[in-house]
């Protein structure tokens, strides 16, 4: 038992080690002076926008888009995947104001979702970049040139991935989290990864990527739900690098209900256990760069959860008085560390992001004891319906985020 909770404990303090070196790196990152880049010729570019029943939000999405400002040749298609809204109304409405918005019907197929009507996107476009933004998206006008000099000036680049904000990250509690969240975990954690290790991650939406390597990869995996994490590997193991870039800005609209929410992780935890699974047979995913995003996973959706559950379940012990063993330190310092850990990563990504203010600091001090706690749940849900799909041989199909009537950025 000694053995087992020293091993434990080294562990947990290796994995605090590398979480705290990976977030001062991400602020390093952010914060140093950026070299400005002109090219002498802009690529052209593919926005690619998959949609289905959009209507509530494409609007919104279609003036950020005509705001864009690119020097080369830039032309936006909205993939429609079977609307039965208003989505090809207002697109088609907008494709005659402005010559480089194009309506693109999708035709039926399976298995459905974001990956397949991708791979229809790239076979009827033609351009040296494709970008790829989610249908309620509004990209900052300097985005996509952003992340073309990006590509271009940096070598081996397969393309570049920007920073997602939450455009109603006001409208409640869950909204506010959520926010924070891609402040710290996609942004500052991806930051200190480029700048120690070269390591970029797609994030699915405000992603550039050069064609040329998208057709030597085979295009997308149309049963992966996490497409852009299982691209992310594929690129990655071909010895290709994804630049990360924070000035490139897209505000995206985020769950406002926990029903909402839960589908939306679920699915993606569902994505990225496939990956992992995935990764059981494919030894190129635990090679050279790679590796790191093997291991990642493995972090975030298996030794997280159960250091997390761990610390949970020293900290109610304490509570009630059991007298818990100490190795070295006291094994109430699994929960306390973790904690301590984990709002600091908060509060620097606020400051990074200018977002301080009493409310904002008093949500990131409780979201260690709630928003966290949520993913104990969601692992437990995904992996139960990976399992029982995988037993049935059934395909899990593509579940669509709700959206909101929301507002411009």
């Amino acid at each position: 038992m000694k053995i087992a909770l020293l091993t434990v404990m080294s562990f947990f303090w290796l994995l605090l080690i590398y979480y705290s070196v990976l977030a001062i790196a991400g602020v390093y990152h952010r914060i140093k002076k950026k070299e400005k880049v002109s090219l002498d010729r802009y690529p052209s570019v593919a926005i690619l926008i998959p949609a289905h029943n959009e209507g509530v939000v494409i609007s919104d999405t279609l003036h950020a888009m005509s705001q864009l400002n690119y020097p080369g040749q830039l032309d936006i298609y909205v993939l429609d995947d079977a609307s039965e809204d208003e989505t090809a109304t207002i697109v088609r409405s907008y494709e005659q104001i402005f010559k480089r918005i194009h309506y693109v019907k999708v035709p039926p197929g399976s298995p459905k979702g974001k990956s397949r009507v991708l791979n229809y996107g790239l076979s009827v476009t033609d351009s040296d970049y494709f970008l790829v933004y989610d249908a309620d998206n509004q990209p900052e006008e300097d985005a996509v040139k952003i992340l073309v000099e990006t590509a271009e000036t940096t070598p081996k680049a397969a393309g570049a991935v920007g920073y997602v904000k939450t455009v109603n990250a006001n409208k409640n509690l869950l909204t506010r989290m959520i926010a924070i969240e891609f402040q710290v975990f996609q942004l500052l954690m991806q930051s200190g990864r480029w700048l120690l290790f070269k390591i970029g991650t797609l994030a699915g939406t405000n992603m550039l990527l050069r064609r040329s390597v998208l057709d030597e990869m085979g295009g997308y995996d149309p049963y992966a739900l996490a497409e852009d994490s299982e691209l992310t590997m594929r690129i990655t193991a071909a010895g290709y690098l994804i630049p990360v870039v924070p000035e490139a800005r897209t505000w995206e609209q985020e769950p406002e209900s926990m029903k909402v929410f839960i589908r939306q992780r679920t699915r993606w935890l569902i994505g990225n256990i496939y990956i992992l699974e995935k990764s059981l047979y494919n030894l190129k995913f635990w090679r050279g760069k790679t590796f790191f995003h093997t291991f990642q996973h493995l972090l975030t959706y298996l030794f997280f959860t159960v250091f997390l559950l761990f610390s949970n379940v020293w900290f109610v012990l304490s509570l009630f008085g059991m007298d818990l063993p100490d190795i070295g330190s006291p094994l109430l310092m699994f929960w306390f560390m973790s904690y301590i850990v984990y709002s600091l990563q908060i509060l620097g990504g606020m400051v990074l992001d200018r977002t301080t203010s009493p409310y904002n600091i008093f949500v990131g001090v409780i979201m260690y004891f709630t928003y966290a706690q949520l993913f104990l749940i969601l692992l437990v849900k995904s992996l139960y319906s990976y399992t029982w799909n995988r037993i049935r041989n059934k395909t899990i199909e593509w579940d669509k985020t709700r959206r909101f009537k929301g507002e411009q950025m």
